[in-house]
């Protein structure tokens, strides 16, 4: 049984300042080419990850912004300087999970052992408490119903994991848009940023959306959550998207394609605008007591 205070608590309201993320993976590493990539062959792509991270990390440092990175252990194993560099910055570390496996393509013991296995290589590497998640592609949902239990009993004080809406890929469209509590552990979920009209549901906290849409739209969204719906906005995206130099990946389907590669050119400019139209900070900060 959920508890109603709880439920207040994390409700809560608007006090300034929206969530910025990271996932922090490399751009062969993402679910999309799962069946063009195989995990054993990561190692052989040129990685872009370190380059990316700092163009990233000088545009938050430009814009006077502290973010939460969500690491793939696999990463911070192959790149621990970075995830130091990260954390000495003063940022957020959480898990991404090991290696971007889908929460629904796992049982309930792999998945134990996943989480619990990265989040300690993280604040092993790092020497940053690990209090957060977020599952690969979003991938929480009816078919897991055990996951936030389990990361509720492997250490963890938060979940981000849902994308609310209706997507092919991912998405659970009957979940709450704003941060509620989840199993029995009641532990706090805080799904990324969508906006509600006419009943319908719309994405506005970051990935492809945010490519393919003009920027009008994201800033449009977020102020309405922050003025209307009165709540903090997560947002999110991934290093590779701002690299539109980055290696093709050869024989992808057209769907994969245009999802992957459309707008990178256009994203550090948009991403540029974006931390400076908002104020923005970590989730443990925006979020405060209720996680």
């Amino acid at each position: 049984m959920t508890d109603p205070d709880l439920r207040s608590n994390l409700t809560g309201s608007f006090r300034g300042q929206n969530a910025i993320t990271v996932d922090v993976e490399d751009y062969y590493q993402v679910s999309a080419f799962e069946p063009y990539v195989e995990r054993t062959t990561w190692q052989g792509h040129e990685s872009r990850v370190e380059q990316n991270m700092d163009r990233i990390l000088k545009l938050f440092d430009d814009a006077g912004v502290t973010g939460t990175f969500f690491f793939l252990g696999w990463i911070a194993k192959h790149f621990p300087d970075l995830l130091r560099r990260v954390a000495e910055q003063g940022h957020e570390i959480a898990s991404h999970g090991y290696a971007h496996v889908q929460v629904c393509n796992q049982d309930e013991q792999s998945f134990r052992q996943d989480v619990d296995r990265t989040r300690k290589m993280l604040e092993d590497i790092s020497g940053a408490p690990v209090c957060g998640y977020r599952a690969a592609s979003f991938s929480i949902g009816p078919g897991t119903p055990w996951a936030h239990d389990v990361l509720a009993e492997t250490g963890h004080t938060y979940s981000s994991s849902i994308n609310p809406i209706r997507h092919d890929r991912y998405g659970a469209r009957e979940a709450p848009r704003f941060a509620h509590p989840r199993g029995s552990k009641d532990i706090p979920e805080l799904p990324v940023a969508t906006v509600e009209l006419s009943g319908m549901r719309f994405p506005c906290g970051g990935g492809g959306f945010f490519r393919l849409f003009p920027y009008a739209w994201s800033k449009w969204c977020i102020r309405r959550i922050n003025m209307v719906d009165k709540q903090p906005a997560i947002f999110y995206f991934h290093p590779w998207e701002i690299d539109a130099a980055q290696p093709r990946i050869t024989g992808l389907d057209s769907r994969a394609k245009f999802r992957h590669y459309v707008n990178l050119s256009r994203t550090e400019k948009k991403l540029n605008l974006l931390l400076h139209d908002f104020s923005w900070t970590t989730i443990k900060d925006a979020f405060g007591a209720r996680i």
